[in-house]
């Protein structure tokens, strides 16, 4: 059997009634229209499975990858785990008009509900026009009573918690933690590998063809958390050429990586996939002896778990989103 090597994946693009342009001008996504809101670059959603499209298991979807090399492909610990799906959804997401304000249930409940994980997730801002805000979370102490009292007499907006945000801005957004996307942002999200919504809020916006989209107040209030923390945006501090930790949780650990010389990895110790996406500039992984794959901005790429050593090259300089999944052991946070 040939060797794993780094896979690159055919996006697969969603027009969203809130969606634009910037996957394209900003990105360089294949789209043709103006209300492109997604880009899942890596996805293991049934029915959605990403699709390689590099080297010679170019047109194999990521599902059947992992049916036949297993431990090779996401780490033995990982199959243990999820068996052959993909624990992880990675996306762009172009936010043109403001997103239904929305909560995701946690394992425990989306396993009741839909046989299905939970949904955490974090957003990094890649752009956002001047006066951007993101809605995340409660501005004061809410309970069920009051939450409800809100959402009947249309006046949620009230009591939501407003972030203004610039490139660079992170959020982590566990399950049951009310938000939405703002007008004017372009973030790469990571999630876990789930598709449940709850739509909360919508602003009484129509689709196109005249109708109010669908609600599910009721089916969100017992997934909403409504404990109030002091802060929402993510603190951190970059270190020049060396992973620098954005969030650490019992579901995904993501690095930013600001390159401007070459970084040696090894991985051999982690048992786990790695996931690289390009968020500024380009920049090319060696590996077996002088093989390479190329990334430039709003490139995505899959690192096998059984590809342990390899150097990212800067071109000249790169920024770089690493994601993986830590060993329960090692995450103090799970």
């Amino acid at each position: 059997m040939k060797e794993l090597y780094p896979f690159k994946f055919t996006p697969i693009l969603f027009d969203k009634i809130w969606g634009g342009a910037k996957l394209k001008s900003e990105l360089n996504k294949p789209i043709s229209s103006q209300t492109t809101g997604e880009s899942w670059e890596i996805s293991g959603v049934p029915g959605y499975e990403s699709e390689i499209a590099n080297g010679y298991l170019s047109g194999n979807n990521l599902e059947e990858l992992i049916e036949v090399y297993m431990g090779d492909l996401v780490g033995d610990r990982i199959y243990n785990e999820f068996g052959t799906q993909f624990p992880l959804l990675v996306k762009f997401i172009d936010a043109n008009d403001v997103l239904s304000i929305q909560v995701h249930p946690n394992d425990q409940l989306a396993r009741k509900r839909h046989n299905s994980f939970g949904k955490t997730e974090m957003w990094y801002v890649m752009q956002a026009n001047p006066g951007a805000e993101l809605i995340v979370g409660f501005n004061c102490e809410v309970d069920r009573e009051t939450y409800l009292k809100h959402v009947n007499e249309k006046k949620l907006p009230e009591i939501l918690n407003y972030e203004q945000v610039e490139a660079g801005d992170v959020f982590l957004l566990p399950a049951g933690r009310v938000h939405a996307i703002g007008s004017g942002i372009l973030l790469a999200e990571i999630q876990q590998t789930s598709d449940i919504t709850y739509r909360i809020y919508d602003f009484d916006r129509r689709d196109a063809q005249g109708n109010l989209r669908d609600l599910h107040t009721d089916a969100a209030v017992d997934a909403i958390d409504f404990t109030t923390p002091e802060r929402y945006k993510t603190n951190y501090k970059v270190i020049p050429n060396f992973p620098s930790t954005l969030v650490s949780c019992p579901y995904f650990t993501s690095m930013m990586i600001d390159l401007d010389t070459p970084l040696k990895k090894d991985t051999t110790d982690l048992d786990c996939f790695m996931i690289y996406m390009c968020l500024e500039g380009s920049c090319r992984i060696d590996y077996f002896d002088e093989e390479m794959v190329s990334l430039t901005k709003g490139d995505t790429v899959l690192i096998p778990a059984s590809v342990t050593e390899y150097r990212l090259i800067p071109d000249p300089k790169a920024r770089l989103l690493e994601v993986y999944i830590l060993p329960k052991e090692d995450n103090p946070e799970a």
